[in-house]
């Protein structure tokens, strides 16, 4: 048996989590219907740990960036990432695959998965391959969601022992060329599961995304994973009419963006015959509607932005950054005061609230990435200096932005 696969098996036998309910919103996008014709990957992430970090790994047979917990010191799971080959997963928990005369003990095993298979996977049929290999139960419930180098572009719905697997590239499958999974799946059971209104909210945005040819990365990372409509109240938060003087409380459910999210982390793939070197990592560490979103290539090394990474104290700056703000989105903490947002805080018509504040500074970001970017693309190959450099300025940005935005709240 495969070193990696024994590894896969003692790893788990060590790390049983009880179920957790946390519901993570997610797609897969072909690159034949991005506006620069790049797949995306893309998970907005809900978990109980609320301290994310990136990490770089050369433990596997390609190095790979990965999404961790914060208290997981030595990035035992992933829950996204990329690696060198260009092949990126990510994935959502589902609740409604499992059949009913399933009775495995064993769960929780989709970040061990996806950790293998950044070591060991260059493409989506290698991953396919791992699926069938891989001694069963498998001990996940997940909608796996997979791009690579090459154009591939695909769903995994798996359960135990078995999966089903759908192609964005798929016309049938997919008429608009993208995918989208929250908490249940397509091949489970229907009408169980969780997220269904988050699905629709995702899948108008991405319709009308689609035909104005506005597939990319920027939109994803601004206008979905921050959303503030819900699709089945008709409400969007972002119109409401309120002061910076108020303190104006709304209900604050089944949105995409909400008090359990910590994270997103999106993949922008490369055009066939570019370099896999130039898939490019976006990550928005902690709440998102307080942070930002910022870019690493695996080819840069273990050297990525100290903002993204931990310190000394054993957590990543921007996530612990936007932690802080996001209490202020959330004063009330006793009894149900989680799922009321100080909507004020985020939003107002003065233009002061903190998506105001944070947009200018992740535009910048942004801007000066598609510079150097559209150079890298030239030479084929990311120069480990000049990414350096672009880390500097970033981690520069970052730290004076929100020491100066935490002292004047």
């Amino acid at each position: 048996m495969n070193i990696k696969i024994i590894s896969y098996l003692l790893a788990t036998a060590f790390f049983f989590q009880t179920v957790n309910i946390f519901s993570c919103t997610t797609a897969i996008i072909s690159g034949k219907f991005t506006n620069d014709g790049r797949p995306i990957l893309v998970k907005h992430r809900d978990a109980s740990f609320e301290q994310n970090k990136l990490m770089y790994f050369e433990d596997g047979k390609y190095p790979y960036i990965g999404l961790v917990n914060s208290v997981d010191k030595n990035g035992d799971e992933v829950w996204g990432g990329c690696n060198e080959a260009g092949f990126a997963i990510m994935n959502s928990a589902s609740y409604n695959l499992k059949p009913e005369n399933d009775t495995t003990k064993e769960m929780d095993k989709e970040g061990f998965l996806m950790k293998l298979a950044l070591q060991k996977c260059a493409n989506i049929d290698e991953f396919e391959q791992l699926l069938m290999e891989l001694p069963k139960p498998l001990g996940v419930e997940a909608n796996f969601g997979v791009i690579d180098a090459a154009g591939g572009c695909a769903y995994f719905e798996c359960d135990n022992f078995s999966y089903k697997k759908f192609d964005a590239n798929d016309p049938i499958t997919a008429p608009f060329g993208y995918l989208i999974r929250t908490n249940f799946s397509f091949s489970g059971a229907p009408d169980e599961g969780y997220g269904y209104i988050r699905y629709l909210t995702a899948e108008q945005l991405f319709y009308n995304a689609e035909a104005e040819n506005n597939l990319s990365y920027k939109f994803i990372l601004q206008d979905v994973s921050r959303c503030l409509k819900n699709s089945l109240t008709g409400i969007n938060l972002s119109e409401q009419k309120v002061s910076e003087k108020e303190t104006k409380f709304y209900p604050f459910e089944d949105f995409i963006v909400r008090n359990s999210s910590v994270s997103t982390i999106l993949v922008q793939g490369v055009k066939k015959g570019e370099s896999p070197k130039l898939s490019t990592v976006w990550t928005i560490l902690g709440f998102q509607l307080c942070s930002v979103a910022i870019p690493t290539w695996v080819e840069t090394g273990k050297n990525l932005p100290a903002c993204l990474t931990e310190n000394e104290s054993g957590i990543a700056p921007l996530c612990d950054y936007s932690l802080r703000l996001k209490n202020k989105c959330f004063p009330i903490k006793r009894g149900s005061g989680n799922k009321y947002l100080n909507l004020p805080f985020v939003v107002n018509e003065e233009g002061t609230g903190i998506l105001k504040k944070l947009n200018p500074m992740e535009n910048s970001i942004i801007r000066e990435s598609q510079k150097r970017m559209k150079e890298w693309r030239l030479l084929g190959h990311i120069p480990k200096q000049e990414a350096k450099n672009f880390y500097d300025w970033v981690d520069e940005t970052v730290f004076n932005f929100y020491e100066s935005v935490l002292e004047d709240n």
